[in-house]
C-alpha cells in the first residue's frame, strides 16, 4: 500500500485559502494545534470550518485572520475561556460569519456526510430560535457555493406526524485530526474518547492526521477492532510528537493550563494577540523550536500521562489547584 508519510510542512502545503475544513478533538482535548500554526504561519485564510465542540483551536485560526465562517455549536475551553475570547470579539465585531446551532445537530450533520446523506432529522433545535435566527440570509447562500441553501427545514414526519428539524449534511474539503498511532499507510488508532473525529474524517475529501507516534501498519492489525479510521479515508499522516500542545492527547500528555492561560489573557485584543502568534507561531522555524519555547523536555515530562490513568494527576490546575 501507498506511503502516506509527509513532513508538516508537505501536508500544510494540502490546504489552500478557502478551503472548508473541520477539526478532530474536544474543547482542550487532542487537536492538531501544530498543523494550525503551520496553516496561520503559510498565510492560509477564509477558511470555512465546521465544529461541534471546539476550543482554542478554532480560536488559534480566528484570532490569526484566518478563518471566514464558523457553523458550530460550542467554543470554549472549559474553565480557562467560557467564551472563546478571540470567536466572541470577532463575531460581535462582525469580522466572521458565525451560524449557531445545537450540539446534537452538529454531530448530525457530520454524521449524515459520512453516510452520503443529504440531510439528518434532528428534534434538538425544536422550540428554540436557532430554527428562525440564521447567521446569513437566502441570498448570501445563493452565491456561496459551500453554504447549504437554508439552515435548517421544518417538517412533519410522514409516520407519526411528529415535527422534525432536517440539518444540512456536512461535507468538508479536509478533516485534521491528531491521533496517538498511525501507520505509514494512514491506519489510525485513538485511544480514549474518540469525540466526533470518525464522523468528520469520513465526511471529508481529504484526511490529514498528526500523530504521536507511528507504528507498522500489521501491529495495528492485530487489534482491528481499536481502528476506527482505515486508511483508505486517510490522505496523509505527519510524525509529530506534542503535536497537539497545548491541548491534552490521552495516554500522552495532559492540557498546558498555563499556556491556555496565556492564550486566554493574550486574546483579549488583537494588539495582545498579534504579540503572542508573533511568538508563538511566526517565531519558531519549527514544531521542535516551539517546543524548546514553551519549556522544552521540562515542560514536556510535567505534563506526560501517568500510566493507567491517560492523564496527569498531579499537574497544577488552574490557579495553581491540584
Amino acid at each position: 500500500m501507498e506511503d502516506k508519510l509527509k513532513t508538516l510542512g508537505e501536508a500544510a502545503s494540502l490546504i489552500a485559502s478557502g478551503s472548508s475544513i473541520s477539526i478532530g478533538g474536544f474543547t482542550s482535548q487532542r487537536h492538531p494545534t501544530a498543523l494550525l500554526r503551520k496553516l496561520i504561519k503559510d498565510g492560509v485564510r477564509d477558511l470555512i470550518i465546521y465544529c461541534h465542540s471546539a476550543g482554542s483551536d478554532v480560536d488559534l485560526l480566528i484570532g490569526a485572520g484566518s478563518v471566514k465562517r464558523v457553523e458550530g455549536a460550542y467554543q470554549a475551553d472549559g474553565v480557562f475561556t467560557p467564551i472563546s475570547p478571540n470567536w466572541r470579539r470577532f463575531v460581535e465585531a462582525g469580522r466572521i460569519h458565525f451560524e449557531d446551532y445545537s450540539n446534537a445537530s452538529m454531530m448530525a450533520r457530520f454524521a449524515a456526510g459520512a453516510m452520503g446523506l443529504p440531510f439528518m432529522p434532528v428534534k434538538s433545535m425544536l422550540g428554540s430560535d436557532l430554527m428562525e435566527r440564521w447567521g446569513f440570509s437566502s441570498e448570501e447562500r445563493k452565491v456561496d457555493p459551500e453554504a447549504a441553501p437554508a439552515k435548517v427545514h421544518k417538517m412533519e414526519c410522514p409516520f407519526t406526524g411528529q415535527q422534525l428539524a432536517l440539518v444540512p449534511a456536512i461535507k468538508t474539503d479536509f478533516c485534521l485530526l491528531h491521533v496517538q498511532k498511525a501507520s505509514p499507510q494512514g491506519l489510525l488508532r485513538i485511544e480514549g474518547q474518540e469525540f466526533l473525529d470518525v464522523q468528520q474524517a469520513m465526511a471529508s475529501r481529504c484526511v490529514i492526521a498528526t500523530c504521536e507516534e507511528v507504528v507498522k501498519d500489521e501491529e495495528l492489525r492485530r487489534n482491528p477492532e481499536l481502528n476506527r479510521i482505515p486508511h483508505f479515508a486517510v490522505d496523509a499522516v505527519v510524525h509529530l510528537p506534542f503535536g497537539a500542545h497545548p491541548h491534552s492527547v490521552h495516554n500522552a500528555y495532559d492540557y498546558d493550563p498555563e499556556h491556555l492561560m496565556e492564550f486566554s489573557r493574550a486574546s483579549k485584543d488583537d494588539a495582545s494577540f498579534d504579540r503572542y502568534l508573533e511568538r508563538y507561531v511566526f517565531g519558531p522555524d519549527s514544531h521542535e523550536e516551539y517546543l524548546e519555547l514553551i519549556g522544552g523536555e521540562a515542560r514536556m515530562r510535567a505534563l506526560r500521562a501517568r500510566s493507567g490513568l491517560g492523564y496527569n494527576p498531579e499537574l497544577a490546575r488552574r490557579g495553581g489547584d491540584r
